[in-house]
């Protein structure tokens, strides 16, 4: 290995460009190739970055770590295939397009135990969540009750996006898979795993075969509810996690993004008094920067070049966060019998 990890990319649209830039930013990584689509044959960039129409000409690169950006129906063979070449792996969320095909990416994964795989929840990083973990774990809050989420944008396709996100043989599900999928792990993160879990998905406003509505209503064993809205018709871009808890409560609402749509991203911690008449004491904190896609690209690193843990977006992670959102697509019977699903994808 150089002293720099050579970096191919997989996938070079909005996102695979914006990795780019963070390991641009690093002086112990360097991008050597790149791979999409829509580029036309092979070829050398003016900066001297390589490019190639498909991942396995990407593949035949000499390289040490392989970011994928691919499209769901890919995203695990492509994920599989640098593994394969003894390559580190990052790769961006959802995992694949089913359980089906994370799995088959961790029993690869850990066949290779040398390899580094991560997979791309950025917004376990940004900082008002990581700000609200510590005040949950300093017990003063006491424990969590119940959660309220809604992730919503106003369309299933935005900006530069392209349709295959419309079309399930492609994508695998809709706005819940695509955007949901984060709140969905975030709702993990606070309140651990939902083992029973009520829904009604619906694609009734756009028409697409995968949903642009997800509503569920979901219990650990432990007795932590949960209730979620993924929306594709929230026409005011909404993020919002409430987490109620015993001696007051935490709320995370807006999140910095590429859209800059979904307002200012705040953090407001509620203490509980003994006799505050439903108008507790509150604190929000405001934040005005983004650090998650740097902070997540470096946890990885260092998981590379000097054996650090992979605390957020492990494969564990990505197969317990998909096995949640099939269990919520599959708690609705007649969307579960319009899709085909398995008998029970997501009880593994």
């Amino acid at each position: 290995m150089t002293d720099k990890l050579k970096v191919g990319i997989a996938g070079y649209g909005v996102v695979g460009k914006r990795r780019r830039g963070v390991i641009d930013a690093r002086d112990d990584m360097i991008v050597v190739a790149v791979c999409d689509r829509t580029l036309s044959g092979s070829g050398t960039f003016d900066d001297g970055v390589k490019y190639f129409e498909t991942y396995p000409e990407l593949l035949d690169e000499d390289l040490d770590v392989l970011f994928v950006a691919m499209s769901n129906d890919i995203a695990a063979d492509v994920t599989i295939a640098g593994l394969e070449k003894n390559l580190h792996v990052f790769c961006e969320k959802p995992p694949g397009r089913d359980v089906a095909d994370i799995e088959r990416v961790v029993a690869v994964s850990a066949s290779r135990p040398s390899r580094v795989l991560k997979y791309g929840f950025n917004h376990r990083y940004h900082d008002s969540v990581q700000d609200a973990l510590q005040a949950l774990a300093s017990g003063e809050l006491g424990d969590v009750i119940d959660m309220r989420g809604v992730y919503g944008k106003s369309q299933l396709i935005t900006f530069d996006q392209t349709s295959w996100r419309t079309e399930r043989a492609l994508a695998g599900g809709g706005v819940l898979l695509d955007q949901g999928i984060h709140m969905v792990d975030l709702i993990r993160l606070f309140g651990g795993e939902f083992t029973d879990v009520k829904s009604f998905i619906s694609n009734r406003v756009w028409g697409h075969d995968v949903e642009d509505n997800a509503y569920a209503l979901m219990q650990t064993d432990a007795g932590v509810v949960a209730m979620l809205h993924s929306s594709a018709s929230q026409w005011r871009h909404r993020f919002r996690l409430e987490i109620g808890m015993t001696r007051g409560a935490i709320t995370l609402s807006g999140i910095l993004s590429g859209s800059k749509s979904y307002g200012a991203e705040t953090l407001t911690i509620t203490r509980r008094g003994d006799n505050d008449m439903g108008d507790p004491h509150e604190e929000t904190k405001r934040y005005n920067n983004d650090p998650s896609w740097t902070l997540e690209v470096a946890e990885f690193a260092d998981a590379v070049l000097r054996g650090g843990e992979i605390r957020n977006g492990s494969a564990e992670d990505a197969l317990r966060t998909m096995q949640l959102v099939y269990k919520i697509y599959c708690a609705d019977p007649a969307w579960r019998g319009m899709w085909d699903l398995d008998d029970d994808p997501a009880s593994q």
